[in-house]
C-alpha cells in the first residue's frame, strides 16, 4: 500500500477535498545533475496536488490525513494512463491499414482506436479498486491547546 499525508481543504456531504504535498525526489542521491525529478521540478514547480477522498467521517479544514492506494491500483492507473492509449492508437491504426490499405484509413483507425482506449480508461477509473482510501486521522488543529 502506497501512504502519503495530506491536510483537508474542505468537507461536504462525505467528501473531501485534500492537498497533498510532493516531497523532493531527489534530496538524498548524489546525482543531483542528471537527476530527472529535479530538471522537471525546474520547468514545472508545482509541489502541491488537490484529490478527492470519500470519507464519512466529519473533517475539518487543517486536519492531517493519511490516503492511501494499492500498488496493484497504482500499476493498472499507469497502464490506463500510459499503455492503453498507446496500443488503441497503433492497433487501431493496424487494423484499419491492413484491412483498407490505405493512410487515410490508418489514420482514422488510430484516431478511433485511441478514442476507445480513453473511453474505457475514463470508465474503469470511475471504480472502487482506484479509489484513494482514508487510512488515518489525525486530531483536528483546534483540539490541540497549550497552556502557559
Amino acid at each position: 500500500m502506497m501512504r502519503e499525508w495530506a491536510t483537508v481543504v474542505t468537507w461536504q456531504h462525505g467528501v473531501a477535498q485534500l492537498r497533498c504535498e510532493q516531497r523532493a525526489g531527489c534530496g538524498s542521491c548524489h546525482a543531483k545533475q542528471s537527476c530527472g525529478t529535479r530538471i522537471l521540478n525546474k520547468i514545472a514547480p508545482e509541489t502541491q496536488h488537490h484529490l478527492e477522498v470519500a470519507s464519512a467521517l466529519p473533517l475539518v479544514p487543517g486536519q492531517r490525513v493519511e490516503v492511501g492506494i494499492t500498488e496493484g491500483s497504482l500499476l493498472r492507473s499507469a497502464f490506463l494512463v500510459y499503455m492503453l492509449p498507446l496500443l488503441g492508437l497503433i492497433g487501431g491504426a493496424a487494423i484499419l491499414q491492413g484491412t483498407l490499405g490505405t493512410d487515410p484509413a490508418a489514420a482514422c483507425g488510430g484516431v478511433a482506436g485511441f478514442l476507445c482506449a480513453r473511453y474505457l480508461a475514463r470508465h474503469t477509473r470511475e471504480t472502487h479498486n482506484n479509489q484513494l482510501v482514508i487510512l488515518q486521522v489525525a486530531l483536528p488543529p483546534s483540539s490541540l491547546h497549550v497552556r502557559d
